[in-house]
């Protein structure tokens, strides 16, 4: 019998109550598994509280330290804890949420996936599940049974000569940063020297201010202009708080501004909590008119996930969504690609008309609503995954299904087996951030990764 130490993470901008039920069902689990269980008993919201449960473990000699990932959150709690004990067992357990049409309640899987990277990054081993209470194979999680491993890329899947155009393109273009990514997001760290040797590209740090600055500064018969323009796609404008809805289209002239005058080919911007709690409005519905215009945004200040799109813009020419893999479901053999509401309109399904909504945790709009049209798709990551380059590669269908989560998403059906394909994205270290283009550009793909000199790793 070990004694396992817990360490129950949430967020509270998600869904409290429904976190709760879900936590109360895996302490019932644990408590019913035969295992001694010690640590705090309640969601951990903050550093603080987190600092006060890994103290109180640090007390009880635990054999196994277990992180419940119940809700999404970014990575540095964990990564501390993994540092708190370096000689125990550490594994994750993330709980799946149902696919009703609502809100992203928990988005547990996210929190996984950038915990992965982190530990990936970090060189530490860890197992992990992600699965119901009532399915939980806790005995084969302490017996080693559900580790992550490390799946290595491989090295000249590709035709150099054939890469080499789009690489060639890629040279010269340049990026702006807009303020820092928010900490514990190790998925969204760059080193600019590292990303001019590996692509060409030029990096341009810029304050939000700048942004924020430069969209208060905006014509008010521009903003009008847009507006007008946005209502043709998106007929339902009238239905959300007009002032918000005023400030988040001047964010898409400000960066409309901020590119003309940098010679600006994409923006990698921290999208929040600033835009929402220091600006007022979101910057989803701009990042989803640039994608369609084929100026790629990256959420987060994503450098990486930003070169990521104009790679795969340049090799489909096409718009690129830059999207989450938010579920899993292996009975379904099915994964849900979704990010807030910011899929280029071109993208959407035409059996649902789009229409504007609002950020689901911070209630703002503007965003974009509707499911991802069916189709083939190719989905892509320059990758940083165990601290060095590679290319991610991954083909599925997407399919004619009802809208899974509110915003822009789509339900996916990969090339490899559900479970297959999530066992591969925790062994591959990915970051959360995956670009997305329709059609099937994988040859293409590994070809501009021979003439980069970047690994493939296929999921």
């Amino acid at each position: 019998m070990a004694r396992i130490g817990i360490l129950p993470l949430g967020r509270p901008t998600f869904d409290v109550d429904f976190a709760g039920e879900k936590l109360a069902a895996m302490l019932a689990r644990l408590d019913a598994s035969g295992h001694q269980i010690a640590g705090p008993r309640g969601l951990l919201f903050d550093a603080a509280a987190t600092r006060a449960g890994l103290a109180e473990l640090r007390e009880a000699s635990i054999d196994h330290l277990l992180i419940l990932q119940v809700t999404f959150t970014d990575a540095s709690m964990t990564v501390e804890a993994a540092n708190a004990f370096p000689g125990v067992p550490l594994s994750i357990w993330a709980v799946p949420e149902p696919r009703l049409g609502g809100r992203l309640r928990l988005n547990a899987f996210c929190g996984l996936n950038l915990a992965s990277h982190a530990l990936g990054l970090a060189g530490r081993d860890f197992g992990w599940l992600y699965t119901d209470a009532g399915d939980a194979d806790l005995d084969g999680l302490l017996a080693g049974r559900h580790q992550a491993g490390r799946l290595a890329p491989v090295a000249g899947a590709g035709d150099a000569g054939r890469g080499r155009k789009v690489a060639d393109a890629l040279a010269g273009r340049r990026i702006a940063r807009i303020g820092a990514h928010p900490d514990g997001f190790d998925t969204c760290a760059y080193d600019a020297d590292r990303l001019m040797a590996l692509a060409g590209v030029a990096v341009d740090a810029l304050e939000l201010d700048t942004l924020f600055d430069t969209a208060r500064a905006a014509d008010a018969d521009a903003a009008a202009s847009l507006r007008a323009r946005t209502a043709e796609a998106l007929p339902d404008l009238d239905a959300v708080d007009q002032d918000q809805l005023d400030r988040s289209l001047r964010l898409r002239l400000a960066l409309d501004a901020i590119r003309a005058k940098g010679s600006y080919d994409a923006f990698a911007i921290r999208c929040w909590p600033e835009t929402f709690t220091e600006y007022g409005g979101a910057v989803c519905g701009p990042v989803a008119q640039l994608g369609e215009a084929r100026v790629p945004c990256a959420c987060e200040a994503d450098v990486y996930g930003a070169l990521t799109q104009l790679l795969l813009q340049e090799v489909a020419q096409a718009p690129v969504f830059l999207a989450d893999l938010v579920d899993m479901d292996a009975a379904d053999d099915t994964g849900v690609v979704w990010h807030c509401g910011q899929a280029p309109l071109s993208m959407a399904a035409e059996s649902v008309a789009p229409h504007a909504t609002i950020h689901t945790n911070r209630k703002m709009p503007l965003l974009y609503e509707f499911p991802l049209k069916p189709g083939r798709v190719t989905l892509a990551r320059v990758s940083q995954a165990h601290g060095s380059p590679r290319m991610v590669i991954a083909g599925g269908e997407m399919l004619d299904r009802p809208m899974a989560f509110t915003g822009t998403s789509g339900v996916l059906r990969f090339d490899r087996t559900a479970d297959e394909t999530l066992q591969r994205v925790m062994a591959s270290g990915l970051e959360h951030h995956m670009g997305l283009v329709y059609g099937d550009h994988r040859a293409a793909l590994a070809d501009v990764a021979a003439a980069m000199g970047l690994p493939v790793l296929e999921l």
